[in-house]
């Protein structure tokens, strides 16, 4: 009999043990099939940002050369003050067709005649017309100069820049390039005899804007995006950091609180374009500060990034853990000697990230900018925040809706060096984070 029983209960053991084999064959699979599909997710993104980065580095890199021509230019007096004016009225400097300098020292260089206006002009048309700013300003910083004949580096123009590095195909016929074929020719012949070689382009981290893409730069941009970072780094990081130490550790928690959190939460996801209606009305119109200067800018992207750093700071200052308040009040700190002694310096990492992520945020956006008249021209550097300015994104915005060919390597430059921008914000976060990261 009992040989029976036993017999049974195995009989009945096998099959609720196979059960339990499938059981945990399948869970395994599950888990198997589920990490494969966030190794596939996490594949695809990087796939994705590869081939991002990849169009903006192959289409941009190239903006950080510039094809020049170095020559002995003759700054000749028939030519800039024919009247020897110059002594008594200075201005004279001004007017002078120093054009013309730079197109004869290119004839000299290949021995033709001035007199043959077709070829003077598409001479003239090989140089950039940048090079008029440049020898005024040599000559009326050093008026000695005139009469002389000194080796001067000047641009190409966009075309013969663009012709220079591969970018234009001259195969096709000459009618459908603004490149002709004499100019070509000129062209490898500068280049054999070292008189036409691309340089490193520095012109693009220091000039302002320019019509001319040979000569713009976003020099202007980056100082107006360092001036409103600076502001809203000094405006959002204390108040936001003020306003979230209140709300978690002193404000009661009634219907007053919960509607501002809830306020807050919103305000977040508010489309950025709305600060700046909200900008354009408060500071620009009603308070009357100028346009497209970079303390209304910095001030629009305040309001916009505030949302952001008090929820990031809140979660920080949730994140800590309960032991730690308890223990400082029972060795007697006040509530302020808590908060300000041991809870926030372990959640200033959390607080440096949130911070992080706002800035980032608001050194990428565009609309709120437009809407304050920071989409206006401007060559000149600020001197302060409250001069007319531009911002990184806003001139790569600019330059993508301009018809010339050679702008749109400029605009992938510009990019590169707004992802530059914010991967030195990105690590100087990550190295603050690690100083005054502590671990419990």
């Amino acid at each position: 009999m009992s040989e029976i029983v036993s017999q049974g209960s195995a009989t009945l053991a096998r099959p609720a043990a196979g059960r339990r084999d499938i059981g945990i064959k399948r869970r395994y699979a599950a888990e198997r099939r589920f990490r494969a599909y966030g190794i596939a997710a996490i594949s695809f993104g990087l796939i994705f940002l590869f081939i991002l980065l990849g169009s903006v580095v192959s289409k941009g890199y190239t903006a950080f050369q510039q094809t020049t021509f170095t020559l002995p230019i003759e700054f000749s007096a028939q030519v800039i003050d024919p009247s020897n004016q110059r002594a008594d009225n200075p201005n004279v400097l001004v007017a002078a067709n120093y054009p013309l300098l730079a197109r004869n020292a290119l004839a000299r260089h290949l021995g033709l005649e001035t007199s043959n206006r077709p070829a003077m002009k598409a001479l003239t048309d090989m140089v950039s017309e940048s090079v008029r700013v440049q020898l005024r300003q040599m000559v009326q910083n050093d008026p000695s100069l005139i009469g002389k004949t000194v080796p001067v580096s000047i641009l190409a123009s966009a075309n013969l820049d663009s012709a220079f590095k591969g970018q234009v195909d001259l195969t096709v016929d000459e009618t459908n390039r603004k490149i002709s074929n004499q100019q070509i020719e000129w062209m490898n012949k500068l280049a054999a005899d070292g008189v036409l070689a691309k340089k490193f382009n520095t012109g693009i981290f220091f000039n302002g804007a320019s019509s001319r893409a040979e000569a713009a730069g976003v020099g202007v941009a980056l100082i107006g995006s360092a001036y409103m970072m600076l502001i809203v780094l000094v405006l959002s990081l204390p108040i936001g950091v003020a306003a979230s130490i209140y709300l978690e550790e002193f404000a009661p928690k009634n219907r007053l609180t919960d509607l501002i959190e809830v306020n807050i939460n919103n305000l977040a996801a508010v489309p950025s374009i709305v600060f700046g209606l909200l900008g354009l009305a408060v500071f620009v119109n009603f308070a009357g500060l100028p346009r497209s200067a970079s303390l209304v800018g910095g001030l629009v992207l305040t309001l916009m990034t505030l949302p952001t750093i008090i929820i990031a700071t809140r979660a920080a200052l949730k994140a800590v853990p309960p032991s730690i308040r308890a223990a400082a009040l029972g060795l007697g700190a006040s509530k302020m000697q808590m908060v300000f002694h041991h809870v926030l310096p372990l959640a200033m990492p959390g607080i440096l990230t949130g911070t992080i992520i706002g800035l980032a945020h608001a050194l990428g956006e565009t609309a709120p900018l437009l809407l304050i008249g920071m989409v206006a021209f401007v060559a000149d550097y600020p001197g302060t925040p409250m001069d007319p300015s531009t911002a990184l994104p806003v001139q790569i915005y600019m330059w993508a809706n301009e018809a010339e060919r050679a702008f749109v390597e400029r605009t992938s430059g510009a990019i590169i060096i707004l992802l530059l921008f914010l991967l030195i914000m990105n690590v100087g976060a990550i190295l603050l984070r690690r100083r005054f990261e502590r671990r419990w």
